[in-house]
């Protein structure tokens, strides 16, 4: 065997090997304080979908003003959000507050 068709062939394989292999993104989807329970269910519906493709998910909530001195309310939201994809999602993340932010990370279910 010539040390072109080695090339070759080792070349093939690589591109092969590559074409098989999943790249796990991560997703984002905000949510508000004050969401309502419709506005709520879209946003779930959204994220379970995009933990059945095997992504990632990170739940944002963004305070404003007053929001700040009630940071409880927004983990409140967060938790009720969790309820609702607990079936496609784990936490990977607890939620945490930082800064302005609260945000927390979900992971896809182990099939």
């Amino acid at each position: 065997m010539n040390y072109g068709k080695y090339l070759f062939e080792l070349n093939k394989k690589a591109k092969e090997a590559k074409k098989n292999q999943k790249v796990v993104e991560t997703k984002e989807v905000w949510l508000s304080m004050t969401i309502d329970v419709g506005d709520l269910n879209v946003k779930a519906k959204q994220a379970q979908k995009f933990l059945s493709a095997g992504n990632k998910v990170k739940v944002s909530i963004r305070m404003r003003g007053r929001q700040m001195a009630h940071s409880e309310l927004g983990l409140e939201v967060m938790k009720k959000f969790f309820e609702l994809v607990k079936d496609n999602g784990t936490i990977e993340k607890q939620p945490q507050t930082e800064g302005r932010n609260i945000w927390m990370m979900l992971v896809p279910v182990k099939a």
